[in-house]
């Protein structure tokens, strides 16, 4: 893993593909890490640069700065934090389950983007999203509590259930790529504290919807990439593809929210399809 410091301190990220080639940004999810692209990464097009950052949101390895600011605000900032410091232009950036990336061009932030392609995630007022997302902001208010629920996750059959991941992927999450997402926030109080603070996000439903609407102007290819799930609805993927100037949404079928773990052929064949064509 290669490292480099924002504000907040010291974010991990893994760089695959061509090191001369267009950057991709693959973004992860509350609670995971790098990992959740391990099925799709190599089945896409070889001939791009592709950056995976470790955000601070449970699944990260190493601890940011004890006075750092993880709100959602903040969290928004780290993202372009990390574009910033590595200097990287004509950027396809992919979301998945985190929508914070959602509000960059609200933020003014999004100059560095060229391309944008949306997973099913957050959107609107999807903030914690579904039943999953609730339980989850639940589990989140101290790190105690935290220790607790990552501890369950651990166990496969309970990680199954449907208030866990059950309803996030149709088929169960590796183990080995679950155990990656939990060893930092097991093995590290700090970990545990980060996701608190970013758990104590306020949400406010009208700003979150102003602030998803600021997509309007983002003038550039967007895909919006969705699953018929029952976290992140489907409405929210007509929207969105209609809200964005040159938005455009396909559905890939038996898969929930974590479309790359579920369907990682043709996640990667619908992502590699878009880049080849801008």
């Amino acid at each position: 893993m290669k490292t480099v410091d924002v504000t907040a301190g010291t974010l991990q990220y893994r760089e695959e593909g061509d090191p001369a080639g267009p950057p991709v940004v693959l973004l992860h999810g509350l609670l995971m890490n790098d990992t959740q692209w391990d099925s799709a990464l190599g089945l896409l097009p070889p001939d791009f640069r592709y950056l995976l950052p470790v955000l601070p949101l449970g699944g990260h390895r190493v601890p940011m700065r004890a006075d750092a600011d993880l709100t959602m605000p903040a969290m928004v900032d780290i993202v372009a934090d990390f574009l910033d410091a590595l200097d990287l232009t004509d950027v396809t950036l992919v979301v998945t389950d985190w929508g914070g990336p959602l509000f960059l061009t609200d933020a003014g932030r999004d100059k560095r983007l060229a391309r944008l392609v949306i997973c099913p995630s957050e959107a609107f007022d999807n903030f914690p999203p579904g039943l999953p997302g609730k339980v989850a902001w639940l589990a989140s208010r101290s790190p105690a509590t935290v220790w607790l629920a990552m501890r369950q996750l651990k166990i496969g059959w309970l990680r199954r259930q449907r208030l866990m991941f059950g309803m996030m992927t149709k088929r169960p999450v590796p183990q080995h790529i679950a155990e990656s997402w939990l060893a930092g926030g097991l093995a590290d109080r700090a970990i545990r504290r980060d996701l608190v603070k970013y758990c104590r996000t306020r949400f406010d439903a009208a700003e979150l919807i102003r602030a998803t609407e600021r997509l309007a102007e983002f003038d550039r290819p967007a895909l919006v990439l969705w699953t018929d799930n029952p976290v992140m609805p489907a409405e929210h993927a007509r929207r969105l593809a209609e809200l964005l100037p040159q938005g455009r949404l396909q559905l890939v079928e038996d898969a929930y929210v974590l479309v790359m773990l579920d369907q990682p052929d043709r996640t990667a064949a619908a992502i590699g399809t878009f880049l080849a064509g801008h």
